[in-house]
């Protein structure tokens, strides 16, 4: 006989920094939230009409992510999507609050930006109606996916599995023929 599962509420979504307060305080002004919460290396933010909020913690060891990542980069383990009604100017509005925009932009009706932590975060238009194809093309994605396989010539088996020759003290490997021509 199982337990039944308890109640579960997503609270918040918490995002390390440097400092915490000056992580908060950029996100407080792109959107406007409210902080309900603050204490040393500790800022909650809520929406004005309730749900789910972001909390920010400061980690002294905190590295921030590397995006797109090559293998090796520090990852990202996550990132948020933000509706925006205008594109261009969630965009303007995020840069002059302190985002950058990230070099590499994969899709045409998404911004890819880097709050100031260095946290990848995306703006984008749901302009879609129910029914209609994804903005995205088959054929785009294949595209992208020649493009970042010439560039990284990485296998999905060499970034779950990296090769111990990859690692310090790890046995020497020996030159393989480049099979992605």
């Amino acid at each position: 006989m199982s337990t039944p599962r308890p109640s579960l509420t997503l609270s918040s979504t918490v995002l390390d920094a440097p400092d915490a307060a000056e992580l908060a305080d950029f996100y407080r002004r792109l959107l406007g939230w409210e902080t309900v919460q603050e204490e040393p290396g500790w800022v909650k933010l809520l929406p004005p009409g309730g749900g789910s909020g972001l909390g920010f913690q400061t980690a002294k060891p905190y590295v921030p992510p590397v995006w797109p990542a090559a293998l090796g980069d520090q990852l990202m383990m996550l990132h948020l999507d933000f509706e925006v009604t205008d594109l261009e100017a969630g965009v303007a509005h995020a840069v002059a609050e302190g985002a950058t925009p990230a070099e590499f932009q994969p899709q045409h009706d998404v911004r890819v930006l880097f709050d100031p932590a260095g946290h990848p975060f995306c703006l984008f238009v749901n302009d879609q109606v129910p029914g209609e194809p994804p903005a995205i093309s088959p054929e785009w994605v294949a595209e992208q996916t020649r493009e970042i396989a010439e560039q990284d010539r990485v296998t999905i088996q060499d970034a779950v599995a990296p090769d111990p020759a990859d690692r310090p003290g790890g046995p020497a490997r020996q030159a393989e023929p480049d099979t992605l021509a």
